[in-house]
Order: structure tokens, then sequence, then C-alpha cells
């Protein structure tokens, strides 16, 4: 889970296409922040136009599905 300090500087967004779609490892990454895997909740960071990390960046046991970002914290400015 993401963590932060100051609860005045972040901004609850209404769900929404770019929190919804998931994203296949090696894909370009549509907005920089911080993404979770749908399967096993790891998260990573992000910038924008990047590739997500490869799929050897890590491995799931086969019970928890394939490696799928999805977008938790968006970044206001790219």
């Amino acid at each position: 889970m993401a963590l932060y300090i100051d609860v005045r500087r972040v901004h609850k967004s209404k769900a929404g296409a770019a929190f919804s779609a998931k994203h296949k490892p090696g894909s370009t990454v549509p907005y920089s922040g911080i993404y979770r895997c749908a399967n096993c909740e790891s998260e990573i960071a992000a910038n924008a136009n990047d590739p997500f990390p490869p799929q050897n960046h890590a491995q799931h046991p086969n019970h928890e599905g394939s490696i799928e970002w999805i977008l938790l914290v968006a970044s206001e400015y790219d």
C-alpha cells in the first residue's frame, strides 16, 4: 500500500479508466505514478512513456496469476 505523510497534499480521484486499466509487463506506461500488481499487490514507481518492468522483473507462483499493473497513485505533473 502506498504511504504518504501529509493528507492535505493527497487528493482522492473518482474511479475512471486510468485507474482501472491493466497493463502488461513491457508495455508503455501511460501516466507517471505508482502502480500496483493486480494479483500480488507489489508496487512500483513508473514514469510516463517508459516501459513497465519486463516479465522477468518479478515472478508469481502459478496460483497468483499473471503480472498486471494498475495505476494506484497518479502524479499531477509529468
